[in-house]
């Protein structure tokens, strides 16, 4: 209790507080988006449930690892080299990760072209997917995210307290922002594509850091704010013309 109050009357303590949950809450915004593609392609009665469950899932993911930090910390340990990079627990789950957003959204823009493509690599043409399989989607992806999270914050600060509450207040923010994004995203087909667009960009990022090759968040975050600012400004244009 002693170092809960000096970490309270600590003004360092609580600028880390307020960094961290920033940062937090930008980095779910990938994890988020990628939820809510994924839970629109349920049945509407499943969608909510799905997404509560799976945001639900990134908070129990992200206490669970700050619960294992001294693990967590040496997932960074090299395994093994490889091309001039040695490669880390991290680097590996960062590249599968990314491997498996590359392979989904390149999925899901292909079924967004070709509403019924013939039998090849992207599984036909199935319309919806069971409840149990984007669960487990999340899941997995839900794991990438909280790992790249976790580490992200054990480099800002060394409070776990401080870690708590940022996790805390990024996943609250991402239960309240969840199914007005997917309304949104479910009522423009376009911003479907601009999603995707993001989630294959932001797949290729993890394959790249994975690799040893760092690129800066701030931006792929600058890209991704002017690619939805042209598209609102695409939607306020298609709107004046059908009210002309």
């Amino acid at each position: 209790m002693d170092y809960i109050v000096t970490l309270a009357e600590d003004p360092a303590a609580w600028a880390a507080l307020a960094t961290l949950v920033v940062m937090e809450v930008v980095l779910g915004i990938d994890n988020l988006i990628f939820i809510s593609i994924l839970t629109n392609k349920l049945p509407a009665h499943q969608q909510a449930t799905a997404r509560r469950i799976g945001i639900g899932l990134a908070l129990i993911l992200r206490l669970g690892l700050l619960g294992t930090i001294a693990i967590i910390v040496q997932l960074t340990e090299p395994l093994f080299t490889a091309f001039g990079h040695g490669f880390s627990w991290r680097d590996l789950i960062l590249i599968a990760g990314g491997l498996f957003l590359v392979w989904k959204a390149t999925k899901e823009i292909h079924h967004n072209v070709d509403p019924n493509p013939g039998p090849d690599l992207f599984e036909g043409g199935k319309a919806q997917m069971s409840f149990a399989s984007a669960i487990v989607q999340i899941l997995l992806l839900d794991l990438v995210f909280s790992i790249d999270s976790i580490i992200t914050a054990v480099g800002m600060t060394d409070h776990v307290p401080i870690m708590v509450v940022a996790v805390v207040a990024a996943v609250t923010v991402m239960l309240l922002a969840a199914d007005p994004l997917a309304r949104f995203i479910q009522a423009n087909p376009t911003v479907v594509m601009l999603a995707l667009g993001f989630l294959l960009m932001i797949g290729m990022v993890l394959i790249a850091e994975g690799f040893g090759a760092h690129v800066p968040k701030g931006y792929i975050y600058a890209a991704m704010a002017f690619s939805a600012l042209v598209e609102m400004l695409n939607m306020l244009s298609r709107r004046a013309r059908k009210t002309r």
